[in-house]
């Protein structure tokens, strides 16, 4: 079974994958979101040229010849193209097996711990506080992440005091009985991230994601060592060889790859096996509503060091327009907390057609 075209239906932010072999099967996947029109360009121009005419089944095989061939471009956007080719190779396996992808990967249907995961930095502690406190009572909710810190902040806060104001804001507005995490996105030296940490472990928080400049190992290394909480990253990571370097180092106390950004399920696996080696939990990233958190879902009802929820963005179309209309019917239904993997083949989702047709469209064909 040949693959005998690649498909792309793409805008800024959105790019969904159909893959077709020579036998008439399909799947559909995705690449990361986010300039997902400059990463169909990739995936046309730099993965389909070596995946086309191989072997739709050998999906390790693909993924390898891809990154060989193109061994100059290691960088984010090969893996993130790559990915679009993998979650559609999955999904196309699942249908003619007719079973979810997590299924093909060893696990098994049903339901995921989320927790409600912010997006926001221009909110105030108390509206913060507010709108979990809702999302609680409406939806279940028993796990929350919000930020502290500035992006790539240089120590400096997104205005001055909101850290020490939002922890314990937080914490007293929704009591001891819920799981509190919090995301620095790289803002800080290690010395300014262990007194924030300190702070965090006075108020109870459990999880503090990526403290330090990402591709600073030695400096989120620092803070790891010297706190009890529990230090996570990862999420920009795309080099098999910084996930090992991180894992044999123990950089962190939980890994958080992305499966978009990392290049698709076949490679996360890779990962997820890694520190399953290693004692390692993963907690992926999966911070928006397009198929990157499905696949997040079917990976955690199937991996043996799955952490203890799922990500799951509560911003709305406010924050990412984009969002609207992607899916005939959303896969991301919360009860009671929990999102829940369906026994539906590959991932379980159709895209809207009326989406499809308003999209840039492109076609890579085998020429036999």
């Amino acid at each position: 079974m040949k693959i005998s075209s690649i498909e792309t239906f793409t805008n800024e932010f959105v790019c969904f994958v159909r893959v077709t072999t020579d036998t008439g099967a399909q799947g559909w996947g995705q690449v990361a979101p986010y300039y997902a029109d400059i990463t169909a360009q990739v995936l046309h121009r730099q993965v389909a040229p070596y995946t086309l005419g191989q072997d739709a089944n050998d999906i390790d095989f693909l993924v390898d010849i891809v990154r060989d061939r193109e061994h100059k471009f290691p960088g984010s956007y090969l893996r993130r193209a790559l990915g679009g080719l993998d979650t559609a190779l999955w999904d196309l396996r699942g249908k003619l097996e007719e079973k979810p992808v997590c299924a093909l990967i060893g696990g098994s249907v049903g339901r995921v711990r989320a927790y409600a995961s912010s997006m926001k930095r221009d909110i105030t502690p108390a509206a913060e506080a507010d709108r979990f406190e809702k999302l609680r009572d409406q939806y279940g909710f028993d796990a929350f992440k919000f930020r502290v810190g500035a992006e790539c902040g240089h120590d400096q806060d997104e205005w001055e005091g909101r850290t020490e104001e939002i922890i314990p804001a937080i914490r007293h507005g929704l009591g001891d009985d819920v799981a509190l995490l919090v995301d620095a996105n790289s803002c800080y030296s290690p010395k300014r991230a262990i007194e924030v940490g300190k702070i965090l472990i006075d108020n109870g928080i459990s999880h503090f994601e990526e403290p330090c400049p990402y591709w600073h190992f030695d400096q989120t290394k620092q803070v790891t060592d010297a706190l009890s909480i529990d230090v996570t990253g990862g999420e920009q990571d795309c080099m098999l060889d910084n996930w090992k370097r991180m894992i044999d180092g123990e950089i962190v106390d939980i890994v958080q790859p992305d499966i978009c950004y990392l290049g698709g399920m076949t490679r996360t696996l890779r990962v997820t096996d890694m520190a399953h080696k290693a004692g390692i939990p993963v907690t992926p990233h999966c911070a928006n509503l397009s198929m990157v958190t499905l696949f997040t879902m079917h990976l955690l009802r199937a991996i043996p060091n799955a952490g203890k929820y799922l990500e799951f963005s509560i911003e709305g179309l406010d924050y990412y327009p984009w969002q609207e209309n992607l899916f005939v019917k959303s896969p991301f239904d919360i009860v009671d907390g929990h999102a829940t993997v369906t026994d539906e083949p590959g991932w379980g989702v159709e895209i809207r057609q009326d989406w499809l047709e308003n999209a840039t469209y492109h076609i890579s064909k085998h020429e036999a």
